[in-house]
């Protein structure tokens, strides 16, 4: 394998590393990842300092809460009609001659956040409307802990164009196991990515037993507690999917050598096979914490970021070859990442427009991955290298979000004929 050009994510390779207290932006700071990474700061605050903080705009308590535990300069909301509930959430908060944080409302909030002076951003944003935060943040020159798996796969060439060598840290917790296991050995000696998958709460069924699961069932994950829609992508295996076109573009290693396994566990997060036969496990407690604290720390860990193992308790792992007929969407995905160019972008958008169907009884959870495949193969073979740009990228989802929307509902109405 050559040594150039280097991966996206490389432990060898650290990106204007420093000593002392790092100071954050957290992008997405009252979902999942953001609550967990704000947990993870307030008990090291020698380490970590918060300076600003973007979300949604749906829990403006919880947001106002966090700015003031954090004593953060600035607040993001995409939605500007949740300006003055924030405002009124701030007030409540913050007591007489307390001043509270700046506040910036709009869609591109958050991006302006992220070229905003600080050392790293954490980008735990869901979707691809992280993409325009990832870039400016890169562009800026930050560190960037990457939760965000759907902007560098939708915006792939876009973000290599910009990313130096080891700016970007995933937090992911199977690309991050990937890191870690890869700075064990040499580039070149890596035969193999293997990306572990829980299975999700349908691990076993066959298609046909897919046909009528319901909303609830398929929010019932058994190992990981998410939002909606990664949940069902977890039902679906479009996550794995999605992890498989982000392991090719952080560690460039091609698709034919990025295998997928289930492990209903979830203890070993991924493993990376050497030329010489051994393979390397990175294995923890499923919690995200850890993950989060490598994308924060890196090359240094934090201690206490998340529980070990109790070796003092028999326990059994257990690993099985993925059924790609019940669930195909690793195939399609390895197809997409395979074409380039705008292809990922209509995978992901027409995934994310099904999976609003399908938890709104619109679709059912077969006619997911029915629905993407036609699209993509609708969309075709689309135009690569490096003229691809982020209007190129946005027209395709936009196209992508439309046909998806027409296809789904054309199936239902035909389901309910």
């Amino acid at each position: 394998m050559s040594d150039s050009p280097a991966p996206l994510a490389d432990p060898h390779l650290v990106f204007d590393a420093v000593e002392g207290r790092r100071d954050l932006v957290i992008l997405g700071s009252t979902g999942s990842i953001g609550t967990q990474a704000i947990d993870l700061v307030l008990r090291n605050p020698d380490r970590f300092r918060v300076t600003a903080l973007s979300a949604a705009g749906g829990r403006v308590a919880l947001l106002a809460e966090q700015a003031r535990l954090l004593k953060v300069r600035t607040v993001a909301v995409a939605s500007p009609e949740a300006v003055p509930a924030l405002r009124e959430a701030l007030r409540k908060e913050y007591g007489a001659g307390e001043q509270p944080p700046e506040i910036l409302a709009g869609p591109d909030a958050a991006t302006e956040l992220a070229g905003s002076e600080c050392h790293t951003v954490l980008n735990g944003i869901t979707g691809s409307i992280g993409l325009a935060p990832t870039l400016a943040a890169l562009k800026a020159g930050r560190t960037l802990a990457l939760a965000n798996k759907e902007s560098l796969i939708v915006g792939g060439p876009l973000v290599k164009a910009l990313a130096a060598p080891g700016q970007i840290i995933p937090v992911d917790s199977e690309h991050a196991a990937l890191f870690q296991a890869l700075a064990a050995g040499k580039r070149a000696d890596v035969r193999k990515l293997v990306v572990t998958a829980s299975g999700g709460p349908f691990r076993g069924r066959t298609r046909s037993e897919l046909a009528d699961v319901t909303r609830e069932q398929a929010l019932n994950h058994p190992t990981w507690a998410m939002g909606p829609v990664i949940t069902v992508n977890s039902a679906t295996l479009v996550n794995k999917g999605l992890e498989v076109i982000e392991a090719h573009l952080l560690y460039d290693i091609p698709f034919d050598r990025i295998e997928v396994v289930v492990h209903p566990q979830s203890y070993v997060h991924s493993m990376v096979e050497f030329t010489d036969g051994s393979t390397l496990a990175q294995a923890t407690p499923p919690d995200m914490r850890g993950p989060i604290a490598i994308g924060l720390g890196w090359p240094q860990r934090v201690p206490g970021a998340a529980p070990a193992f109790d070796w003092t308790k028999a326990s059994t792992w257990e690993f099985f070859p993925l059924d790609t007929e019940a669930f195909p969407s690793v195939g399609l995905a390895r197809h997409v990442g395979t074409l380039g160019g705008t292809a990922p972008a209509v995978f992901n958008a027409a995934n994310e427009e099904c999976v609003d169907a399908f938890l709104d009884g619109r679709l059912a959870f077969n006619g997911i991955m029915d629905t993407v495949t036609a699209v993509v193969e609708e969309h075709g073979t689309p135009a690569t290298g490096t003229s691809l740009t982020v209007a190129d990228v946005l027209e395709a989802e936009a196209w992508a979000r439309t046909r998806a929307r027409e296809l789904s509902a054309k199936a239902t109405a035909e389901a309910r004929a």
